[in-house]
C-alpha cells in the first residue's frame, strides 16, 4: 500500500510561516549586524595600518581624464568633465636656490697662496653657504637719570625721565621675549619646558610657573583685540564653522583631564579666523557665540548646528568633503557603489578646480556652476534614492552608511551652486584647525580652563597672520611694545590684516 501525504491543517501552516518568518528577520539582523562589524573593523584597519591620504583615483574602468586647463565660459553643457590621477610624477632634477639677498653676508676673502707680486687680478668666484647663529638672548635698561630743579621761588622738585609702558606692568620681560614665547608655543608647537632647556644652554634659568605667568599676563592685555576679532568675524555674511577637542587638565577631575573643545569660525572673505574655547561640545558653544550672526554658515553633519536650521537670517550650508569620506571608507564594504558615487563627487571637484585656475569671479563661478554642476547633482541624487531602495544595501553597512549620511545633508550638500561666493567644503576651516592637532602632540593638554581660552585667542592672531601673509612674530611684537597705550577707537589698527583691507 502506497504512503499517504501527510496532511498538514491551516493551523500547521500558519504556524510554520510564523517560523519562516521569524528565521527570516534572524537572518536579516545578523546580515545588519555582520555588515556593522565589517565596517568597524575595516575602519579599525584603515585607523592601523591605512593611508592618511583621501584622494580616490579610479581605475581602469571608467577612469576619467582631468583637462584642467582655463577655458571661456562658452563651454557647451554637454562638455564631459574628465579626471585622470597619475601616481608616477616625472623626476625633477634639483635645483639649488639661490640664497635671499635681504640676509647680512659676512665676507671672508682667501687669497692663493705662493702668489707672485706681479700677478693681476682678473675677477673673483663668490660662493655663498647658508650660516646659523642661535637666538640671542639680551638685558634691555631704561637709564633714567634724576634731577632736582630749583624753580624761580626756591622750591625744587625731582625730575626723571618716563619709563615707557611695558607688556606686563612691573614685569621684566621685554615684547620681543613674549612674542618668541608664544610663537614658539603655538606656531612651532614648543611646549614651554623645552623652551626652559633652550634658554638653559644659553646660561639663563627661567620657571616654568614664571612663563606661564608671562602668558596669561600678554593675553590679559591682548583681551580687546581679540574681542574685536571676534567681532568683525562675526560681521561676515559668510563663514565656515568645525570643532576640536583639546584635554585640559582640571580640578574638577583629579587625575585625569577634561576633554574641552575649541570651536573655531573661518571667514574665508575677510581672512579672519576666530577660535572660541567651551568646556563642552555642546550645541549651546555655538549658540551662543553665533547669536547676532547673520549669513551663510558651513559646517559638517554635527547635530549641534541643526539648531541653526531653524533660526531666521541664518543659511545652512554642508560639507561635500565630509561626505566623500564617508564613500571612500565604504570602498571595503561595496566597492562598486562606492566608486560610482566618488567619481561622480570627483567631477564636481573638477568643476571648481577649473573655475579657480580660471580665475572666475563670484558670479562667472555661479553661473559655471549652473551650467555644468547641476546636472551632475541631480544625477547623485536619484543613483542615491535608488541605491538606497535597493534590499542589498544594509542601513549598518559601509555603504549603507555614506547614504544615510549624504541624504539627510543633501539639501545642503548641493545648495553651494547658489552663490558663487560659498565652497563646496569646509576644507579651509580644517586647515586652520591643524595647528591645534599638532600642539595637542607636543604640549598634550592645557593646563586649566583659563589657559585653553588664552591658547583660542593666540590660535586666533596666528591663523588670522597666515591668512593675511603677516610674519607673525614681528606684529606681536610690535603689538605687545604699543598697544598698552593704544585708545579703544585704535584697536583695529592692530588686527593682523592688511590695513588698507580692514
Amino acid at each position: 500500500m502506497q504512503n499517504q501525504p501527510e496532511i498538514i491543517t491551516q493551523e500547521d501552516y500558519l504556524s510554520l510561516q510564523k517560523d519562516l518568518g521569524r528565521q527570516a528577520g534572524i537572518i536579516t539582523e545578523l546580515k545588519q549586524k555582520n555588515a556593522y562589524l565589517e565596517a568597524e573593523l575595516a575602519a579599525l584597519k584603515r585607523m592601523v595600518f591605512g593611508s592618511k591620504q583621501e584622494r580616490f583615483i579610479p581605475g581602469d574602468n571608467g577612469q576619467l581624464t582631468l583637462g584642467l586647463h582655463p577655458e571661456t565660459m562658452e563651454l557647451e553643457e554637454e562638455e564631459p568633465i574628465q579626471v585622470n590621477y597619475s601616481r608616477k610624477k616625472k623626476k625633477r632634477k634639483a635645483v639649488r636656490l639661490e640664497l635671499p639677498a635681504h640676509l647680512p653676508r659676512q665676507s671672508e676673502t682667501i687669497e692663493p697662496e705662493g702668489l707672485d707680486s706681479g700677478a693681476k687680478k682678473i675677477g673673483e668666484s663668490i660662493t655663498e653657504i647658508l650660516e646659523y647663529t642661535p637666538g640671542k638672548i639680551f638685558v634691555k635698561q631704561y637709564i633714567r637719570p634724576r634731577y632736582v630743579q630749583t624753580d624761580s621761588c626756591g622750591d625744587q622738585t625731582l625730575r626723571i625721565g618716563k619709563l615707557p609702558s611695558l607688556p606686563i606692568p612691573q614685569g621684566n620681560a621685554g615684547p620681543g621675549l613674549l612674542a618668541h614665547l608664544m610663537i614658539s608655543k603655538f606656531i612651532d608647537h614648543l611646549p614651554y619646558y623645552r623652551q626652559v632647556q633652550q634658554f638653559k644652554r644659553q646660561g639663563v634659568t627661567l620657571a616654568e610657573s614664571t612663563i606661564s605667568g608671562w602668558f596669561s599676563a600678554t593675553c590679559t592685555l591682548l583681551t580687546p583685540l581679540y574681542e574685536l576679532l571676534c567681532e568683525k568675524t562675526l560681521k561676515a555674511s559668510y563663514l565656515h564653522a568645525d570643532e576640536t577637542p583639546l584635554p585640559v587638565q582640571s580640578s574638577e577631575k583629579k587625575g585625569a583631564t577634561h576633554t574641552g573643545y575649541h570651536w573655531v569660525y573661518r571667514a574665508p572673505e575677510e581672512r579672519l579666523v576666530c577660535f572660541d574655547y567651551r568646556r563642552n561640545r555642546g550645541r549651546e558653544g555655538p549658540e551662543l557665540f553665533l547669536q547676532g550672526f547673520q549669513g551663510a554658515l558651513q559646517t559638517d553633519g554635527y547635530a549641534a548646528y541643526e539648531v541653526f536650521s531653524h533660526r531666521k537670517g541664518i543659511t545652512l550650508l554642508a560639507c561635500m568633503a565630509h561626505a566623500r569620506r564617508y564613500f571612500e571608507k565604504a570602498l571595503s564594504n561595496d566597492a562598486k557603489r562606492a566608486k560610482q558615487m566618488l567619481v561622480m563627487i570627483q567631477k564636481l571637484y573638477a568643476i571648481e578646480r577649473k573655475a579657480k585656475e580660471a580665475g572666475y569671479s563670484h558670479q562667472q563661478r555661479y553661473y559655471y556652476r549652473k551650467r555644468m554642476a547641476t546636472r551632475i547633482l541631480k544625477k547623485m541624487e536619484k543613483w542615491m534614492r535608488v541605491q538606497s531602495a535597493c534590499d542589498t544595501v544594509l542601513p549598518k553597512s559601509g555603504i549603507g552608511k555614506a547614504l544615510s549620511y549624504t541624504q539627510n545633508l543633501w539639501p545642503r550638500l548641493k545648495r553651494y551652486k547658489d552663490n558663487g561666493a560659498w565652497e563646496i567644503d569646509n576644507n579651509q576651516v580644517e586647515n586652520s584647525i591643524r595647528p591645534v592637532a599638532l600642539g595637542r602632540k607636543n604640549y598634550l593638554f592645557a593646563g586649566s580652563h583659563q589657559a585653553a581660552e588664552h591658547a583660542a585667542m593666540m590660535y586666533s592672531f596666528f591663523g588670522t597672520c597666515k591668512l593675511n601673509g603677516i610674519e607673525p612674530y614681528q606684529w606681536l611684537k610690535d603689538t605687545l611694545n604699543t598697544i598698552a597705550d593704544a585708545r579703544v577707537n585704535d584697536l583695529e589698527k592692530y588686527l593682523p590684516i592688511k590695513q588698507e583691507e580692514a
